[in-house]
């Protein structure tokens, strides 16, 4: 397993390096020039502008300003934000455990309402109970995220006056961007748990087991459920990078801070150092969430062994 995992984040080098080379080249070739952004509100002369391009490092040769920027991010220096002056780690740093509170409770949210979901759907095929959840699971899917996360706050802040609309800090400012961003990742959740548990419940080892006198429940939890999870297991994985990478909408929409938000004003202000941080934090964070997940089958199926 040991010998599994050193492989695993020796593959994802090549795969760091040519994410960080794509989005160093697509944002040096978005026209505008930062510079001048910076100076916009000033209206400082061209000689101000060419000194404050040396002094970036702007106006060194491309080649130059990318071997500059791979030699900074192997000693763990990934530059300055153009804007603040700030390290680029440290701003990361103080939105990072935003985004990350929010992905948890998102991510429960959709595995206890998907589970559930998709569960009461295989067991109950065919029924009216089947219908109502995968049509639960289809309106989870389908709804857009900030269409939801108005309907909310009109429902808990505006009628109810139950949960503020905006901010965060304390859990009632948690809970409806989780709810929001939970319920849109549930409908997959569900759909999957369900077909996964009935292609499992029609294995030849259930139908023995079901003959030896075994209660419904003990055949879902011990056998039934556990092997079904290998493929649902993929997909949180997937949609837990995702949010990891920033939920853009819903920060946006709940006033929160996070990578979302972080990252939409590096790249309206083209603040490079920003941008290149962010995503090659959001390629480091998918690659071992993914290790996770191929990992976590070993354990959940024993005929899954890797050496």
């Amino acid at each position: 397993m040991i010998q599994y995992i050193g492989k695993r984040l020796l593959s994802a080098l090549p795969v760091l390096w040519g994410v960080t080379t794509l989005v160093f080249l697509a944002i040096h070739l978005v026209p505008g020039d930062p510079a001048e952004v910076i100076l916009a509100q000033s209206g400082g002369s061209s000689e101000a502008l060419e000194q404050l391009r040396a002094r970036l490092g702007l106006d060194a040769p491309l080649l130059v300003q990318y071997v500059r920027f791979l030699s900074n991010t192997l000693r763990g220096d990934l530059g300055r934000s153009l804007f603040t002056n700030r390290p680029v780690v440290q701003t990361i740093g103080e939105q990072l455990p935003h985004t990350v509170q929010l992905a948890l409770a998102a991510m429960a949210v959709a595995i206890v309402v998907g589970g559930a979901l998709g569960s009461a759907a295989a067991i109950k095929r065919g029924s009216w109970l089947d219908n109502l959840c995968m049509t639960l699971a289809v309106v989870g899917v389908s709804t857009p995220v900030f269409w939801s996360a108005l309907l909310f706050i009109l429902l808990f802040t505006t009628t109810l006056h139950w949960l503020p609309a905006t901010g965060q800090g304390s859990l009632r400012h948690l809970i409806m961007p989780a709810l929001v961003l939970g319920l849109a990742s549930s409908g997959t959740i569900a759909r999957l748990v369900r077909s996964s548990l009935l292609e499992v419940l029609s294995q030849e080892y259930i139908t023995v087991a079901r003959s030896k006198g075994l209660s419904e429940r003990t055949l879902l939890l011990r056998h039934a459920l556990r092997n079904a999870l290998i493929p649902t297991i993929t997909v949180i994985g997937l949609q837990f990078s995702f949010l990891l990478g920033g939920a853009v909408v819903t920060e946006t929409v709940f006033s929160r801070q996070g990578m979302g938000r972080l990252i939409v004003d590096a790249i309206l202000w083209k603040d490079f150092p920003v941008i290149q941080g962010v995503v090659l934090l959001s390629a480091v964070l998918y690659t071992l969430v993914n290790l996770a997940v191929d990992i976590s089958y070993a354990f959940l199926d024993p005929r899954i062994r890797h050496e």
